[in-house]
Parts: C-alpha cells; sequence; structure tokens
C-alpha cells in the first residue's frame, strides 16, 4: 500500500513524525511525505494560485513545500510523485478537528484534496493540544489505516474519514465510534492589542465551546474516551431545502418581472 502522508503544522511537528513512523512499520506499506515548510493551520482547502511554490527535502527525507497543506496534496499527485498513492493520510494534528473545525482545518484540507482526486483519504488528530500521549494516538491511527486503508469500502469509491483520538494512554482509549460531527457556538472575540508603531493588531478568537454535543455527535464520543470516526463528504447543497428555495424564488422572481 502506497501513502501519501501530509499534516498543516508543519514537516517537523511531532504528530508527523510519529504518524510517518508506525505507518512504515506497517507490513508492505510505503510512505511518502509532502507537508508545508511552516504551520498552516486554518487553512481548509486553500491553493496558491499566485505565488510560485518550491519543494525541498530534508535530512529525513521529508519533502516540505512552501504552501498550504493541499498544495502540497495537489503538488504530489500531479507531478512530484511518479505514481498513484492509495492512499492519503493526514496528521497527526495538534488538536482536534470536530464538528464546525472541519470547516477550517488545514489537515482536513489535505485529506480532502487527496479524496477530491478520487483518493481514498484519512485525516488524524488528537482531541488536545500539547502532544501528550502521542504515541498511544499514532498506534491508534496506525491500527485504522491498517484495518481499512487497502480495502475497497462503498462500492469501490473514494472516501474520506475524519478521525479524532483523545490524549490517553492507549490501554485507556475506547473503540471507535462512527459520528455525525457536532456543532461549535460562535467564536470567542477578536483580540486586540497595539503593536510597537501605536496600530491596533488584530488576533483571532480561540474556537467556541460546543454548541451541540449530543449522543452521536464527535463531540460526545471523545469526551467519553472513545475515537470518533466521521464519515466526510464534499457536496455543500442543502438538499432538504431545495424544494422550499426553488418555489419561494419563483414566486419572488415572479412578482418583480424578471425573467
Amino acid at each position: 500500500m502506497n501513502i501519501l502522508l501530509s499534516n498543516d503544522d508543519g514537516f517537523q511537528a511531532p504528530g508527523i513524525v510519529a504518524l510517518c513512523r508506525v505507518l512504515r512499520a506497517l507490513p508492505g506499506v510505503r510512505v511518502e511525505v509532502v507537508a508545508p515548510e511552516h504551520n498552516n493551520s486554518a487553512k481548509s482547502n486553500a491553493l496558491t494560485l499566485h505565488a510560485p511554490l518550491y519543494v525541498h527535502q530534508a535530512e529525513n527525507g521529508f519533502r516540505y513545500v512552501n504552501g498550504t497543506p493541499a498544495d502540497c496534496v495537489h503538488i504530489a499527485l500531479t507531478g512530484l510523485l511518479d505514481y498513484r498513492p492509495d492512499l492519503v493520510v493526514s496528521g497527526i494534528n495538534n488538536g482536534a478537528n470536530m464538528g464546525d473545525d472541519t470547516i477550517y482545518s488545514g489537515t482536513v484540507g489535505a485529506a480532502m484534496e487527496g479524496y477530491l482526486f478520487g483518493i481514498p483519504a484519512i485525516a488524524f488528530s488528537q482531541i488536545e493540544k500539547g502532544w501528550e500521549h502521542l504515541d498511544a494516538a499514532a498506534a491508534v491511527a496506525a491500527q485504522l489505516v491498517s484495518q481499512i486503508g487497502g480495502h475497497q469500502l462503498d462500492g469501490g469509491k473514494p472516501w474520506l474519514l475524519n478521525v479524532n483520538i483523545p490524549n490517553l494512554p492507549q490501554g485507556q482509549i475506547k473503540p471507535p465510534r462512527i459520528c455525525r460531527l457536532g456543532r461549535r457556538h460562535a467564536a470567542e472575540k477578536v483580540i486586540t492589542m497595539p503593536s510597537p508603531r501605536g496600530e491596533t493588531m488584530y488576533w483571532i478568537g480561540g474556537a467556541g465551546p460546543a454548541a451541540d454535543a449530543a449522543e452521536g455527535t464527535d463531540f460526545h464520543a471523545t469526551a467519553e474516551g472513545h475515537v470518533a470516526i466521521t464519515p466526510l463528504k464534499v457536496d455543500l447543497t442543502d438538499h432538504e431545502t431545495l424544494g422550499y428555495w426553488s418555489q419561494g424564488l419563483q414566486h419572488l422572481l415572479a412578482g418583480s418581472g424578471a425573467d
């Protein structure tokens, strides 16, 4: 199994180093690392279109790009690699990617880029920042990759999984649960402070607490010590309200005389 490994914390982050080590220890697995040069958290699916990108190789063999997580996977799949990977893996992220986080997450963005190219993909994150019990999280990730990474699932169609792992010793991590995404409250207030030149600097506030952490959500599962696995898709269409908007807009447009 050929795995393309990326992340959003940068190629030197402990999470990707630990994950690469355990994946390469799996029998019959080849791992190629193409990751951002620097931390690119919250870059989502952004691609760099108005600046050149460069690829360099570190002493440990990891290749790194002066771009976003999606840039890394995109470049790898469209010319850098001379083969098509069987699986794209992203992480392990330093902090949770649950609920609304998935919209912003560079970790999920890297995995999603592989999914958009028709390749199965998994994004891995630890719930708390700080890398506590990282080896346990890496072992869980390797086990999941070993169990499902090389199998044809869902009729052979590509799939995208978002996996969040509690920061617990391996013996205390409970079995995976398939979950839906929860929801967060609005983010905390923006942080302001004066710059050395007297201008006001703005820093994006922290993520809000969980608003929907009901049973069945990723928030609920991880709070109970389980690994949360959420299948994701890219279709943002609000299918439930298509009929409402179709009828409503027809009525409004008719009233305005529009064609």
